[in-house]
């Protein structure tokens, strides 16, 4: 069929169908020529067609006849001046930067280099066609009904998060049909959002599911990328985890996953790489925009720009204070916010998104760009506040709309339940918030993401049960992945049928998850942590695409046990606006009271002197929330009010005497959780003046609410 070509439009950009045709444009500002190919389904070309239109750097065409799950891909020529950063070469099929879907995988062993791979020259051009090794974009028809589809909308500061790999989570789940297992209808399916429901989710984070490849060198070891931080196309879902197919079908089955978890109440957070792409650097592949336009698309050295910039530690650093990568990157999160209804984003190493020249700068284009677009006012956004540049570790540094994974958090609550000396102050700070990072800016505790374990790094079974990393798996002679983990084992490496090591064990995950879910700030459960999933202590599973990563549902005794005290950790949690208030402590007194809305006790009922702060051999504390100091309204105007609590923490070995500090209305303590008690640990019960509690224990008593007037009691509080 003849292709006619009509001068079409420069924007959208990308392939946008309609009754006409298909419309294509791409920026590029250096580029002499530009041609869209098509292939069909056995990827042979059928047809290539120059683009003759060139719009403010768009190239643009509308080609008639072509029609959505057309296969396509783009040849761009211009000049090949690698010494000064352009590395044009018609040779080498691109996928489309603004492809909406991918089919096919990279093959490493076809000319997809740009130079003479052989003499390792980069150089030196390569003139043969890569089209065989490249995945093709596709034309996809966006129409969805999305029904009454509304999102959720859980107020951050009453957000359960849970990060999960889509592919991992129900790969080997028997309760999820077989065809369906590790895709997006696996997530979908009732089993799946059953679970989710039972554990009291609120969002589930999907670790990165941008169209990504597998690097080469893992391919070439029997293995492949699994944590998908290797991005190729940013609007495109993972064909890999649809169970539909790749010709625009994962669109689709992505749309009913997020509608379905909607309809449960449940969010979707993606986990984004707006820094870097999987092109590598100057040695690396030439799939997209490398080949589109590379000084535009990516940092090189100012005074040699063949080669790049590296703050990500993967050979190339995406160019986002260029107008145009910068437009890339908020149409694609405008994108997954507007046309597939995700509800917030967690942006991988974003300090180097605020990077303008070298420094990073938080009141940067990036942020500025985000700040002020309607379409992402009301989504989650959420930062790794670091990145492996100089000056790169930013937490507490971010703009005001932000949340952070606190880094911090993580580190001190490692630190302080295995027993490590001088850090009462600290764990302080991060129990109650992060005040000290966060308070400052304008932000509450909910900015502060509180995190114990997550995909990079020990699981939390693996944190109790190891003291050294065990990566041998991934073939890098154990060389990859972080040697500082502040684990402990308890006194066996690994697995044991020391009964006395596995029950401190098992109380040592409950003191973390206690700790997490008792936190003020948002907590964020790595996914199976609930259920003790082990991965044999490998703390660096990127390349772990099988039974090590995939969530294990056959759960001995232990594992249902523990998975019964998340979800009624999790349960007490969101039951009690106390123990995740909106606003931060101000050590208020209460109508002239002594009693404060948070106060710090020792041993002997009395609130901590400056001295016990400091005194680095103290492993044991307790805390007092008081519920009636929330500062907050309901949506009907009424103050709201919670039971208080009384928290007491204690990392040392041994059991520790505590007088108990008056109630601060004057209603008894009663004991709500004890994880030294494996069996029964939420079981209540009267309390005398004095108690004891266990070695690496954590105890929780509480008012009961007995304090609150009838037309307060039981009022939840709501969204400000």
């Amino acid at each position: 069929m003849e292709r006619t070509l009509l001068p079409g439009k420069p924007y959208p950009l990308g392939a946008t169908s309609s009754p006409q045709g298909t419309n294509f444009a791409l920026y590029s500002e250096n580029a002499t020529a530009v041609k869209v190919c098509f292939f069909d389904e056995a990827g042979k070309q059928v047809d290539c067609i120059a683009l003759k239109e060139r719009t403010a750097f768009v190239w643009h065409g509308l080609v008639r006849h072509i029609k959505p799950g057309q296969r396509y891909g783009f040849r761009v020529d211009g000049p090949w001046e690698p010494e000064k950063g352009l590395r044009f070469n018609a040779s080498k099929l691109l996928v489309d930067p603004y492809a909406k879907a991918l089919a096919g995988e990279v093959d490493w062993k076809a000319p997809i280099f740009p130079y003479d791979i052989e003499s390792g020259d980069d150089t030196k051009k390569c003139g043969k066609d890569s089209a065989d090794g490249v995945p093709k974009s596709i034309v996809i028809d966006s129409t969805f009904d999305w029904g009454s589809d509304c999102p959720p909308q859980t107020p951050i500061a009453d957000s359960i998060i849970y990060e999960m790999h889509v592919r991992g989570f129900s790969k080997n789940n028997p309760e999820v049909p077989e065809n369906l297992r590790g895709t997006y209808a696996g997530l979908a399916h009732d089993a799946s959002i059953g679970y989710l429901k039972k554990l009291g989710i609120t969002a589930v984070e999907l670790l990165p599911v941008h169209h990504f490849i597998d690097e080469g060198d893992l391919i070439d070891k029997g293995l492949r990328d699994y944590w998908g931080y290797n991005t190729l196309g940013y609007f495109a879902p993972m064909s890999r985890y649809s169970s539909s197919g790749d010709d625009g079908e994962q669109v689709l089955e992505f749309k009913q996953m997020v509608k379905r978890l909607h309809q449960e109440g449940i969010e979707v957070i993606l986990d984004v790489v707006y820094n870097h792409t999987c092109e590598g650097n100057e040695k690396g592949p030439m799939l997209s925009m490398k080949g589109v336009d590379n000084t535009t698309y990516y940092r090189t050295l100012q005074d040699n720009p063949r080669y790049y910039m590296d703050y990500t530690g993967t050979g190339n650093t995406l160019n986002a204070y260029n107008p145009q990568v910068l437009k890339l990157i908020m149409d694609s999160l405008r994108y997954w916010v507007s046309e597939m209804h995700v509800d917030g984003f967690r942006f991988d190493l974003a300090s180097t998104l605020a990077r303008e020249l070298h420094d990073v700068n938080k009141l940067g284009a990036f942020f500025d760009t985000i700040h002020q677009d309607p379409t992402l006012a009301d989504v989650k956004l959420i930062a790794e506040p670091w990145d492996v540049g100089d000056g790169g570790y930013q937490v507490g540094n971010f703009p005001v709309l932000w949340g952070e994974w606190n880094g911090k958090y993580r580190d001190t609550v490692r630190r302080f339940w295995k027993g490590d000396s001088g850090q009462l102050s600290e764990f302080a700070y991060r129990f109650t918030g992060s005040s000290d990072l966060y308070q400052g800016d304008g932000r509450t505790p909910a900015a502060s993401i509180n995190f114990i374990t997550a995909h990079d790094g020990f699981t939390l079974c693996d944190l109790v049960s190891y003291n050294e990393k065990h990566n041998e798996a991934n073939g890098d002679n154990n060389q990859d992945g972080a040697n500082d983990n502040d684990s402990w084992n308890m006194g066996a490496e690994g697995p044991t049928d020391d009964a006395n090591i596995n029950n401190l064990r098992e109380r040592q995950t409950r003191n973390f998850l206690a700790t997490l879910m008792l936190s003020q700030g948002v907590p964020m459960l790595a996914g199976g942590d609930e259920f003790s999933r082990s991965q044999r202590g490998n703390n660096n599973c990127y390349c772990q695409d099988n039974e090590l990563t995939w969530y294990d549902w056959k759960l001995d005794d232990s594992r249902k046990r523990l998975l019964e005290f998340t979800a009624k950790l999790i349960a007490l949690r969101k039951e009690h606006p106390n123990l995740h208030r909106r606003r931060f402590f101000q050590d208020r007194q209460i109508r002239g009271s002594v009693v404060r809305d948070v106060a710090w006790y020792g041993t002997d009922g009395n609130e901590l002197s400056d001295e016990t702060w400091g005194e680095g051999w103290n492993r044991s504390l307790a805390v007092m929330l008081n519920g009636k100091t929330l500062g907050v309204m309901d949506e009907d105007g009424h103050q709201v009010f919670d039971d208080s609590f009384l928290i007491i923490v204690n990392a040392a070995d041994q059991g520790v005497e505590y007088m108990l500090p008056e109630p601060p209305n004057g209603v008894p303590w009663k004991q709500v959780l004890d994880t030294e008690n494996i069996d029964d640990p939420f079981s209540e019960a009267e309390v005398a003046e004095k108690v004891i509690v266990g070695g690496r224990a954590v105890r929780v008593y509480s008012d009961c609410g007995e304090h609150v007037g009838q037309a307060e009691k039981h009022r939840p509080a709501k969204t400000l």
